[in-house]
């Protein structure tokens, strides 16, 4: 469902000069599967996420999503995929179902109102569903834009360290929709940094360090690579074998 071939981006770093933030990345992710995306700060995920969000264009290689071009078809791309970062904005003035009510227009979803109720009930949005969402605390934002992102209903999720800020009840209330979407046969990227989400949640790992692939797996398979006796120390033996 996600195919990601030699994806390479740079920027111009403080001296002018271009810093390579993802190197030849490659890797699959399949339907009915939670990939998890992980590295250290500045690994280059997020470069790599917007990228498959079609955010950012690469500068080099390319990647399909659900048979999408990120270059050729990012239009396709962006009716197919539901998108969900840490800095993910909502227009405060709006109201969390104004919200996903004109996030769905822009998406052409049929049926909008009873599409939009459902998600009000499900992530139990409705209580604050008419105040404004600068107005909402950080766990009620974050369930706004979990609902933004799934409005068109999207077979591949791509979320970059969805639970930060939240609370432990509405962390625990993502983990069971991920759960839940991965059983009904949708495709997740999942970005964090806390690995115990990752040992619940996640089929597969790729870690990438300094833009590059350290390893591509099963956690079972990436912690045999290592010896050792924990996902947590695999992940650590793999980044600091790297460094």
């Amino acid at each position: 469902m996600i195919q990601v071939s030699s994806l390479g981006k740079s920027f111009i770093g403080p001296d002018g000069s271009p810093v390579a933030a993802v190197s030849g990345v490659s890797f699959a992710a399949r339907p009915g599967e939670i990939l998890a995306l992980l590295g250290p700060n500045g690994a280059g995920k997020t470069t790599t996420m917007r990228m498959l969000a079609t955010l950012v264009s690469p500068d080099t290689g390319t990647a399909t999503v659900c048979g999408h071009d990120i270059r050729t078809d990012p239009v396709g791309v962006r009716r197919s995929i539901g998108y969900l970062s840490a800095n993910t904005g909502l227009y405060g003035r709006l109201t969390a179902r104004e919200m996903l009510v004109y996030i769905g227009r822009l998406q052409g979803v049929p049926n909008l109102k009873a599409r939009v109720a459902a998600l009000l009930e499900q992530f139990d949005i409705a209580r604050f569903a008419e105040v404004p969402c600068e107005r909402l605390s950080t766990g009620m934002k974050q369930k706004v834009n979990i609902a933004r992102a799934l409005v068109h209903d999207p077979p591949v999720l791509v979320l970059d360290e969805p639970t930060s800020g939240l609370d432990v009840l509405v962390t625990e209330e993502l983990m069971r929709f991920l759960e839940d979407a991965r059983d009904h046969g949708r495709c997740v990227v999942y970005s964090t940094h806390i690995l115990g989400e990752v040992e619940r949640l996640c089929d597969r790992a790729v870690i990438i360090h300094r833009g590059r692939v350290l390893a591509d797996g099963t956690l079972a398979e990436v912690q045999a690579q290592t010896g050792t006796s924990t996902f947590p120390e695999a992940f650590l033996a793999h980044v600091r074998a790297a460094s």
